[in-house]
């Protein structure tokens, strides 16, 4: 599975910003996903995950309640939707693939990153 994430820009604090993340191959549905981020100078960090059905998700506590992760299998697509952005939002947004528990937050248990979309979030 290839993944390609897309979507970033240059926004204003508080604006809104969708994320989208298009997988190739026929296992798509099958994986559990996530969304991370890096931001310049800083290790990758965990932003939300998803299970393979889309009936659970589990994010960061800097996201929580602003970001909202979902999936369309018919699409082979999984979306960060990101609500209220703030300057320290900044950051390369990256997708990959889950191949532990479905809530990892370790990136050493996520495979497939996708080529990342970069957001920035001016004051």
């Amino acid at each position: 599975v290839q993944l390609q994430a897309f979507g970033g820009g240059l926004v204003r604090a508080g604006d809104s910003l969708r994320l989208s993340c298009a997988a190739s191959g026929r296992t798509f549905s099958s994986y559990h996903m996530g969304w991370f981020r890096q931001a310049p100078g800083k290790e990758r960090e965990f932003v939300a995950a998803i299970t393979w059905s889309g009936s659970m998700t589990y994010y960061a506590d800097s996201v929580k309640g602003r970001f909202t992760i979902s999936r369309d299998n018919a699409k082979n697509t999984v979306y960060l939707q990101m609500n209220s952005l703030k300057p320290e939002d900044t950051a390369v947004y990256y997708c990959a693939i889950n191949r532990a528990r479905w809530d990892s937050r370790r990136s050493d248990e996520y495979d497939s990153w996708g080529q990342g979309t970069l957001v920035t979030v001016s004051s």
